[in-house]
């Protein structure tokens, strides 16, 4: 009900908002507090997902060197996890707030923490060009008021949601 309040209304129309010029990451992100386990709420269709049909997580842990272990998780279709490594390091005078995280060498994508809750609750993870967003919550189900304060925050960054695709997750 709180996500139809917030969508319905004319300040948050999808088809009249007015883009901006670029995307913006947060100010800072506390690494000590951002990293650990996060559960997928929903993200934009990819394909390096296209296997993924539900219980996506992604876990971060700090390496010794600075840089953060990325572990992303996911069930496919035959019921089985897929998992992929990776590792993300923060660019530098961003206040950890976008990383470039390889999974492939020499490859390199970029993620930039686009919206934060002040209690690290949810996340929303997007790039430069608007052809990456994820919605992360550090819970499986994210309150309906949280989703409404991330999705607005990917708006106000010109993302257009109504290609967001909502991730299954088997825990409550």
């Amino acid at each position: 009900m709180l996500i139809c309040a917030a969508l319905c209304s004319p300040a948050f129309s999808l088809a009249e908002a007015e883009t901006p010029a670029e995307v913006r990451s947060v100010a800072a992100v506390d690494l000590s507090r951002y990293v650990g386990q996060w559960y997928e709420i929903a993200k934009f269709p990819m394909f390096f997902q296209r296997n993924c049909v539900a219980d996506t997580t992604a876990n971060y842990s700090s390496n010794p060197d600075g840089s953060i272990k990325v572990v992303n998780r996911c069930r496919t279709e035959s019921g089985e996890f897929d998992q992929a490594e990776g590792k993300a390091t923060v660019v530098e005078n961003t206040h950890n707030s976008q990383l470039k995280v390889s999974f492939f060498w020499p490859f390199k994508a970029d993620y930039w923490v686009i919206g934060l809750d002040p209690a690290y609750r949810w996340a929303v993870v997007g790039n430069p060009n608007r052809k990456y967003l994820w919605i992360l919550s550090r819970t499986p189900q994210l309150a309906d008021s949280d989703l409404a304060a991330a999705q607005i925050a990917a708006t106000a960054q010109g993302y257009d949601l109504r290609n967001l695709d909502y991730t299954k997750q088997s825990k409550p």
